[in-house]
C-alpha cells in the first residue's frame, strides 16, 4: 500500500488529462469494495456499465478490493480505494457499505446487499435517500426470514427446534434477532441462536446446535459464511442438520437449500446506478431498490444423503434443482 496509491492517482490523472486533451471521452474511475472475488459479480457490474456506454480499458477504470469477510480490513482497504481517486465507490454487504461514508463522505456510494440501509444510517429513506448514497437493499421489511424458516420447516416438518446461525459482528443482526421469537411462535418451533465470528468457531457452533436439540439450522447470510461455505456445508452434513442458506453458492458447494435475492441482479443494477451518477444524477435522488426476484435453490443429492424427501410443493417453487 505504501507509495502505490499515490502512483495510481498520478497515473489515472495522466490518462484522464491525455484523453481530454485529445478530444477523447474522459476515463471514469470506479472503486469496488467487496468481501471476496466473484468473477460472475464483476461481469454483471460490467454488463450494467456497458449498457451506459462504458468499456473497461477504454473509458473506464475499475479498482477492486476484497476484505475476505474480515470487516477490520476496511481500515486499510477504503483509503486505498480513495487514493485511486474514484468518482463512485460500489460497496457490497452492510459491513463494507458503512465503512465508506465514514472514511470518504464526499465520494458517492452505491451499496449492494445491505439489509437495512435506513437503520444503518446510510440513507434517510428508501424512496428519497437524501444524501450521498443509494443502492440495493438485500431484505424486504417483512417476511423474508420468516419465508426461509417456513420453507425449512416444510422440508423438515417434524422439527420442533431450529438453530439460527449468525455472525454478531454483522451490523444487521442486532436488528433481526428480536424478530425471531415471534417467527418461531408462528411456525410452532423453538429457535435457538448460535454465533460465530471466525471460521475456527464453526465446528463448536454446530456441536452446540446439536447439543441444544436442534433438528435443522437456518444459516443467515454473511460474508464469513459465503467465503467459508464449503466448511459450513461440510459441518451441516457431518452433524446431520438440514440447513437453509441465503446464497446460491452454498448450495453449489453441497448445501441443502437456499432462498434469497438474486445477487447478480444487484450487481447489474449497481452498474446502471453508477452510470446515472457519472452522468450527473445525485445519489440522494435515486431511490434505494429492493429485491424483486428471490431464488429458491434445492440440492436433491444432499436431501437424499440426509434421508429427506423434498415435498412436491417446494420442487414446484424451486428456481433451480441440483441433482
Amino acid at each position: 500500500m505504501r507509495g502505490r496509491p499515490a502512483l495510481a492517482v498520478i497515473a489515472a490523472s495522466l490518462i484522464l488529462f491525455a484523453s481530454e486533451a485529445g478530444g477523447q471521452q474522459p476515463v471514469h474511475r470506479v472503486g469496488v469494495l467487496s468481501f471476496t472475488e466473484r468473477p460472475e459479480q464483476t461481469q454483471a457490474l460490467l454488463e450494467g456499465l456497458r449498457e451506459g456506454g462504458y468499456d473497461e480499458g477504454q473509458n473506464l477504470q475499475i479498482q477492486q478490493r476484497y476484505t475476505q469477510g474480515r470487516a477490520e480490513q476496511n481500515a486499510a482497504l477504503v483509503p486505498e480505494l480513495v487514493a485511486f481517486g474514484p468518482e463512485v465507490i460500489v460497496a457490497a454487504t452492510s459491513q463494507n457499505a458503512v465503512a465508506v461514508p465514514a472514511a470518504a463522505p464526499t465520494i458517492p456510494l452505491v451499496f449492494i446487499a445491505v439489509g437495512d440501509p435506513v437503520g444503518l444510517g446510510l440513507v434517510e429513506g428508501l424512496a428519497h435517500p437524501g444524501g450521498n448514497a443509494t443502492g440495493f437493499a438485500a431484505l424486504v421489511p417483512e417476511g423474508f426470514t420468516g419465508k426461509q424458516l417456513q420453507l425449512l420447516k416444510a422440508l423438515v416438518p417434524q422439527a420442533s427446534r431450529i438453530a439460527v446461525l449468525t455472525n454478531p459482528t454483522n451490523p444487521m443482526y442486532p436488528r433481526e434477532l428480536p424478530k425471531l421469537p415471534e417467527l418461531g411462535r408462528q411456525l410452532g418451533v423453538e429457535l435457538v441462536v448460535v454465533e460465530a465470528t471466525k471460521p475456527d468457531q464453526f465446528e463448536a457452533v454446530f456441536e452446540s446446535a446439536r447439543t441444544q436439540g436442534a433438528e435443522a439450522i437456518l444459516v443467515m447470510g454473511d460474508p464469513l459464511i459465503v467465503i467459508h461455505s464449503a466448511t459450513v456445508v461440510g459441518l451441516a452434513a457431518r452433524y446431520q442438520l438440514p440447513a437453509m442458506y441465503m446464497v446460491r453458492r452454498t448450495v453449489l458447494d453441497g448445501g441443502l437449500m437456499s432462498y434469497g435475492p438474486n445477487q447478480l441482479d444487484f450487481w447489474r443494477g449497481a452498474g446502471a446506478y453508477v452510470d446515472k451518477i457519472l452522468k450527473g444524477e445525485k445519489p440522494g435522488d435515486l431511490p434505494v431498490q429492493q429485491p424483486t426476484r428471490f431464488d429458491l435453490i434445492v440440492n436433491l443429492k444432499t436431501a437424499a444423503e440426509l434421508g429427506i424427501t423434498v415435498p412436491p410443493l417446494i420442487l414446484a417453487q424451486a428456481d433451480e434443482v441440483i441433482e
